[in-house]
């Protein structure tokens, strides 16, 4: 995945070669949405409103950090929030499934699992969405429900879209899967109601995000401390676009005598990461974090990060949202 990302940064030979194929991957996706405008193909809709956080491109943009802010900010405000993923490569034997504290990683996913353990609120997974809206509001009684990914499910009809870029990559060369990293064009962001920009300089209309990170958490002792306590580190990512932390890490001043990236959603072992550092603290991710916990070392720590938006962009994100929610319980 990492070195097709960097393949999809700029137009090549192979670019072109795949080009054709990107042809096809565009024609029938548009042919697909045009099946469920028509009717022709059904879509489900859900009895309360469903926000849908996703993306247009393939890799980490920041797009949980945004839900959890999400999360956190309405129920701040009284709404009762439920949320939905796919669980990508959750090996649950069986879907719908609520997520718990006492979750496996690995059994419901790792996302799903790192928003319920920050924000309380009630998770479901399953491919298919409608089953999981219906276990939740079958257990609880919700306000809302935010979708983390599925921009491009269109079997769920949805009220709200938020679209997450990378301020920095952006689009890369412009091109649709598989010569590009793209899943559908930049035109698609004219259709929704909110683009967030995660670093680098927004544009005109887009709502700029910055990550921060709170605290370094230990794994085994739940002990929490200031990064600018760690002189010296091992860093390590699995998630999409793993560059991104490290640069966090280093900007802080730490001195990472060690990179490691590992695939986004990649499962890991004591056998496998034990090695990385022995004598120097390793420093992950709170993703990375939820698949490690079983087999903690006492030098092991994450680093949670917390999404930011201007007061302005924060007001005008959740206007739409509290307006939704009021309608719907005024009906």
């Amino acid at each position: 995945m990492v070195y097709s990302m960097k393949i999809w940064q700029s137009i090549s030979l192979i670019t072109w070669l795949l080009a054709p194929f990107s042809l096809l991957f565009w024609l029938v996706s548009k042919v697909r949405v045009w099946l469920y405008r028509k009717n022709l193909l059904k879509s489900y809709r859900s009895p309360v409103p469903v926000v849908i956080v996703g993306n247009i491109s393939v890799g980490g943009n920041g797009k949980t950090p945004v839900v959890v802010w999400l999360v956190e900010q309405l129920q701040q405000r009284g709404v009762k929030v439920g949320v939905i993923s796919r669980g990508y490569g959750a090996k649950a034997s069986n879907f719908p499934q609520l997520v718990s504290l006492d979750s496996f990683a690995e059994q419901i996913g790792d996302e799903p699992l790192l928003i319920h353990q920050r924000t309380s609120a009630p998770v479901a997974i399953s491919p298919n969405r409608q089953q999981s809206i219906e276990l939740l509001l079958n257990q609880y009684p919700l306000d809302i429900i935010i979708a983390d990914d599925g921009l491009q499910h269109y079997a769920l009809q949805r009220d709200i879209e938020w679209v997450v870029v990378d301020g920095k990559r952006r689009f890369g060369n412009g091109f649709v899967l598989p010569a590009g990293g793209l899943r559908e064009l930049p035109s698609r962001l004219e259709q929704v109601q909110a683009v967030i920009c995660n670093g680098g300089i927004a544009k005109s209309g887009e709502h700029l995000m910055t990550l921060s990170p709170d605290m370094a958490v230990n794994l085994k002792t739940g002990e929490r401390k200031s990064l600018s306590t760690f002189p010296q580190a091992v860093a390590m990512a699995g998630i999409g676009y793993p560059p991104r932390f490290f640069t966090m890490l280093t900007n802080l001043g730490i001195n990472l005598t060690a990179c490691y990236s590992f695939a986004d959603h990649q499962p890991y072992s004591f056998a496998q990461l034990a090695p990385l550092a022995t004598d120097l603290p390793l420093l992950m991710t709170e993703k990375d974090a939820v698949k490690c916990r079983a087999f903690a070392q006492e030098n092991w720590w994450f680093a949670p990060v917390s999404a930011h938006f201007s007061e302005k962009s924060t007001a005008c994100l959740l206007a739409p949202i509290l307006a939704l929610v009021e309608k719907k319980q005024y009906e």
